[in-house]
C-alpha cells in the first residue's frame, strides 16, 4: 500500500498509466449481458471475474441453482450475468444471473414472433384464465389462454401437463415483458391442410347423403358430413318457406340430404342447400285460396306455435300460431294440443307470395262458441254459470251449458255497496246468475252482470220528478255533510254541506246526530245516468218563493204609517 501514499513516485506514475490503459481497453455499461468466470464458490456465494471490472462481483449460490446451473457451479466455469451497476454506494459490482437469462429468453421469443416460428414449451401449472408455459430454451414464463388450449372443450388437461410440445406466439407486449402463447393455433394448422384435401372433393351441384344437424346460429345450421368436414346451410337455404330460427325446422342429430352450393378454397368452406333438394311449392301456390280448409302435416312444434306442412304438397310449410289453436283457451300450448306427425284440419288465412309466408288457423274449423252464444244468449238474456277464477277487480263466470268464459266486473255486482268490497263475498266454485250485457264475437268478449238481475233501487225514483219534496231518514254525519235514505228506498245519498240551509250559520252536520226524518228537494235526476242529488237548501228556497209570493213581495209594509220614518230621520241630521 506504500506504494499508493507517494503519487510523485515515478513506480506510482508508471503503475497507474499502466491500470488506465488497461481499463480503457474494455468499456462495460450498465445494462450490457457480459460472460462471467468462476474465481471463488463458498457455501453461499460465487465469486466471478468479468475483465474490466474493478472488483469482483459476488452471485447467490440458490439464484444459480433455481436457474438450473447448477452444472456450471465449479472454478473456471462461465455464467452469463446482467450488469445492473457498475458500482453502488459501497464500491461493490451489483450483477443479475436471473435477469440475464430472461433478457436472452426474451431476445428469443422477440426472434420467433417475428419470423412466426413456433416455439417448444411445457404446460407447468393452470391460472385464472388458463395456464402458464415455460419456454424450455429459456425458462421464460408465458401465458396461455383457456380458449387457445385446444380447438375443441376439454374438461381434462392434465395429459398435457409438464410435456414438451408445440406453441404458436400470438401476442408480444415488450414494455411489459409479457408473451402469450396458443396450442389451439398449432393443432389447427395441421388440420387446415388435411381439410384443403377433404375441400378437393366437392364441387358445386354434388348432393351429399345423410349430413348429421350438428349445431345452431342465427344466421344457418352446421352439418356435419361423414365425421370430417362440417358445412353451413344458411338460413335462406334452409326451407322455402320464412324461417326464423334454425330450431324451427331442424333437430340436433337429425339427418338430411344437402345440395352443394358454394365452395371457397381459400376460407375451406363450403356452403349447401336444403331447400334446393326439392321444387318451390311456392310455385304452385295459385292452386290453393284463402279461407279454404286442408290437410296439414305437423311437423315441429314451439312454444310460440307449431310449423306445419301441407299433407299433398311436403315443403310447403306454414306456420300456425298459438293464438290460432282454441277459441276460448288462452296462452293454449301447441305442444299440449299436438305431437309431430299429427294430421289436423287447418284454413289458409294469409299467402304473402313477396315474403313467401304462408299463415294457417286450426280453431277457424271448429265451432265458434262465441257465434253460438250471442245467438243462444243475446244481449239481455239471464243464464246460469259458475265462477271459475277471479281476480282484484273481476270474476270470470263459465256458462253452465257452453265452453266460453265471460266477464264480470265488479262494479255490476251490486247497487248498493262498494264493488271491490263485495266482489270479497265471492270465490271460485260459487253458483251464480248474471244478466248478459254485451257480446263481442270479433273481439271474443262477453260482459255479464249480476246487480242487473236483482230490483234497481233507483226504480224508487221512477215516478219523481226534479224539485219535488221527499222525506229522508238521517243515517249519519260528518264534516262533509249527511247520508241519508228516502223513505220506501233501499240506496243511501249523500247531502252535501253546502245543500243543508241558506244561512251558513245553520248550515251545520253537527246539528242532527243521526235517526231524524227530514224533507228534502230532488235537485238533479239523471235516471239514464244514474245520477240522483237532494238538496234541503233547494226545498227552503222553494219554500220561501211559494211564501213570497203567497203573502207579498219582500218590500211588504213599506207604505204603511211611519214606514220611512228612520230614512227622514237621517236626512234631518244631516241637514243640520
Amino acid at each position: 500500500m506504500e506504494i499508493y501514499k507517494d503519487l510523485s513516485n515515478p513506480n506510482s506514475k508508471e503503475f497507474e498509466q499502466l491500470l488506465n490503459n488497461q481499463l480503457s481497453k474494455i468499456k462495460l455499461t450498465e445494462g450490457t449481458i457480459v460472460e462471467g468466470k468462476i474465481n471463488k464458490i463458498t457455501d453461499k456465494f460465487v465469486f466471478l471475474f468479468i475483465e474490466g471490472l474493478k472488483s469482483e462481483p459476488v452471485l447467490d449460490i440458490n439464484e444459480l441453482k433455481s436457474l438450473g446451473q447448477e452444472s456450471n457451479m465449479k472454478v473456471g466455469g462461465k455464467i452469463s450475468v446482467l450488469i445492473e451497476k457498475i458500482e453502488d454506494k459501497n464500491g461493490e459490482v451489483i450483477v443479475s444471473a436471473n435477469k440475464a437469462q430472461k433478457i436472452k429468453g426474451w431476445d428469443k421469443l422477440v426472434e420467433a414472433y417475428e419470423k412466426k416460428e413456433p416455439i417448444m414449451g411445457k404446460i407447468t401449472s393452470k391460472c385464472k384464465g388458463g395456464c402458464i408455459v415455460e419456454h424450455i430454451d429459456t425458462g421464460s414464463l408465458m401465458f396461455l389462454p383457456g380458449s387457445q388450449i385446444s380447438d375443441k372443450p376439454l374438461k381434462d388437461i392434465s395429459h398435457l401437463m409438464n410435456e414438451p410440445q408445440k406453441f404458436a406466439l400470438i401476442k408480444l407486449d415488450k414494455l411489459r415483458g409479457n408473451a402469450c402463447v396458443s396450442r389451439r393455433e398449432i393443432i389447427s394448422s395441421f388440420k387446415k391442410e388435411d381439410k384443403a384435401k377433404i375441400i378437393e372433393k366437392y364441387k358445386v351441384g354434388d348432393i351429399i347423403k345423410g349430413a348429421e344437424v350438428k349445431g345452431y346460429s342465427t344466421f344457418g345450421c352446421f352439418f356435419n358430413v361423414n365425421g370430417e368436414l362440417d358445412v353451413l346451410v344458411h338460413l335462406q337455404e334452409i326451407s322455402y318457406s320464412r324461417v326464423n330460427h334454425p330450431d324451427e325446422v331442424f333437430n340436433i342429430g337429425e339427418k338430411h340430404d344437402l345440395k352443394v352450393i358454394s365452395v371457397d378454397k381459400e376460407k375451406l368452406q363450403v356452403g349447401c342447400s336444403v331447400k334446393q333438394m326439392s321444387p318451390d311449392p311456392f310455385e304452385q301456390i295459385d292452386n290453393y285460396k284463402l279461407n279454404n280448409t286442408y290437410k296439414f302435416v305437423v311437423k315441429k312444434l314451439q312454444d310460440f306455435g307449431a310449423f306445419c306442412e301441407l299433407a299433398e304438397l311436403p315443403g310447403f310449410t306454414a306456420l300456425l300460431h298459438s293464438s290460432e289453436l282454441s277459441w276460448n283457451k288462452k296462452n293454449v300450448s301447441a305442444k299440449k294440443m299436438f305431437k309431430v306427425g299429427d294430421e289436423i284440419d287447418c284454413v289458409i288465412t294469409e299467402i304473402d307470395k313477396e315474403k313467401r309466408r304462408v299463415a294457417i288457423s286450426h280453431r277457424l274449423t271448429l265451432e265458434n262458441p262465441f257465434e253460438t252464444f250471442s245467438k243462444k244468449y243475446p244481449v239481455g238474456s239471464v243464464v246460469n254459470g259458475e265462477i271459475i277464477n277471479k281476480n282484484e277487480y273481476s270474476l270470470f263466470v263459465k256458462v253452465e251449458d257452453i265452453n266460453v268464459d265471460t266477464f264480470l266486473h265488479c262494479n255490476d255486482l251490486t247497487y248498493l255497496n262498494n264493488g271491490e268490497e263485495e266482489l270479497n263475498k265471492y270465490k271460485k266454485g260459487d253458483k251464480i246468475q248474471v244478466k248478459v250485457l254485451e257480446v263481442k264475437v270479433d273481439e271474443q268478449k262477453i260482459r255479464v252482470g249480476y246487480k242487473q238481475t236483482q230490483k234497481d233501487p233507483l226504480d224508487w225514483f221512477g215516478d219523481k220528478v226534479k224539485n219535488q219534496t221527499i222525506t229522508v231518514k238521517i243515517i249519519s254525519t260528518d264534516n262533509k255533510g249527511l247520508v241519508v235514505r228516502p223513505e220506501g228506498c233501499e240506496m243511501d245519498f249523500i247531502i252535501k254541506k253546502s245543500q243543508i240551509a241558506i244561512n251558513s250559520a245553520d248550515a251545520r252536520p253537527s246539528r242532527f246526530t243521526g235517526g231524524e226524518k227530514v224533507d228534502c228537494a230532488i235537485s238533479e235526476i239523471d235516471l239514464d245516468k244514474r245520477k240522483i242529488s237532494l238538496s234541503m237548501k233547494l226545498l227552503e228556497e222553494i219554500e220561501k218563493k211559494e211564501a213570497l209570493k203567497k203573502y207579498g213581495a219582500e218590500g211588504s209594509g213599506k207604505n204603511l204609517p211611519f214606514s220611512s220614518l228612520s230614512d227622514d230621520l237621517k236626512k234631518k241630521d244631516k241637514s243640520k
